[in-house]
C-alpha cells in the first residue's frame, strides 16, 4: 500500500518511541478556518489496535490506542508525546449499549458526568441500496447535540448539529490520481469552529459501533 505521508511519518514515529503518559498541554482544539485530516485505521504500537490520524502537513497529531485487543470496552485518544485527551468507555444501559467519553485534567480522569454519551439507534429503509442506516446521537454537558450519519458496512458518514447541519465529513481518502488507498486510510474534513478533538472521538465511536477497531 502506498504510503500515506513518507516523510513525515518516520520523524514523528520516533519522537513518540517514549511510553509514559504526561499532562496535555495547553492546546486549543478550535481552529477558524476548516480542517482536513487523515485517519489511518492503524496503531503506533507495535502489535496494538487503534488508529493514527494526520494534519493536512502530515504531521501525526492524534493518537488512538488499544493496547489489549479489537472491539475493547476502553480506548485512549492522544496527542503524538503519548498526553492523555480522554478515555472512551463501551458501557451497557440495560439491554443497550452506550459509549461515553472522559476528559483528563493532567493525568487524572475526570469523573462524574462523561463529556458525552453516544448511543446507536439503527432505522430500515425500504428498498435494496440503503437498507440500514447507523445513526448516533451523541448528548454533551452543555447540553448540545449531534449525530452520526452513515451505513452499515460503509466508511463514509456525516457529523451533524442540533440543526442538521453537517460539521464533519469523513470518506475514503484517495491520492492525487483518484485512487483510493484502502478502507483503512480516510479523509476528515472539519468545519471551521468545531472541536475536532471532539470529531476524532465521534468518527473513533462509530468505528467502533461498526467493530473496525
Amino acid at each position: 500500500m502506498a504510503k500515506i505521508y513518507p516523510r513525515t511519518c518516520l520523524s514523528s514515529l520516533s519522537s513518540s518511541s517514549s511510553s509514559s503518559f504526561s499532562s496535555p498541554p495547553s492546546t486549543s482544539y478550535i481552529t477558524s478556518k476548516k480542517e482536513v485530516f487523515t485517519i489511518w485505521m492503524k496503531s503506533l504500537v507495535f502489535n496494538g489496535n487503534g488508529c493514527t490520524v494526520y494534519d493536512s502537513h502530515g504531521k501525526i497529531i492524534y493518537r488512538m490506542d488499544n493496547y489489549d485487543q479489537k472491539h475493547s470496552s476502553q480506548v485512549h485518544l492522544m496527542d503524538l508525546k503519548g498526553n492523555l485527551l480522554f478515555t472512551i468507555f463501551k458501557k451497557k444501559l440495560g439491554i443497550f449499549r452506550c459509549w461515553e467519553a472522559y476528559k483528563y485534567n493532567g493525568l487524572n480522569l475526570v469523573k462524574g458526568k462523561p463529556w458525552f454519551r453516544a448511543k446507536k439507534v439503527c432505522r430500515i429503509f425500504k428498498g435494496s441500496e440503503s437498507p440500514t442506516s447507523r445513526q448516533v446521537t451523541v448528548g454533551l454537558l452543555d447540553n448540545d447535540s449531534f449525530g452520526i450519519e452513515g451505513f452499515s458496512g460503509k466508511v463514509a458518514c456525516k457529523i451533524v448539529n442540533q440543526g442538521g447541519e453537517s460539521v464533519a465529513k469523513v470518506m475514503q481518502k484517495q491520492s492525487t490520481e483518484g485512487i483510493g488507498f484502502g478502507k483503512d486510510v480516510m479523509k476528515l474534513v472539519v468545519e471551521a469552529n468545531v472541536d475536532h478533538s471532539l470529531v476524532i472521538g465521534l468518527v473513533v465511536v462509530y468505528s467502533l459501533m461498526n467493530n473496525r477497531m
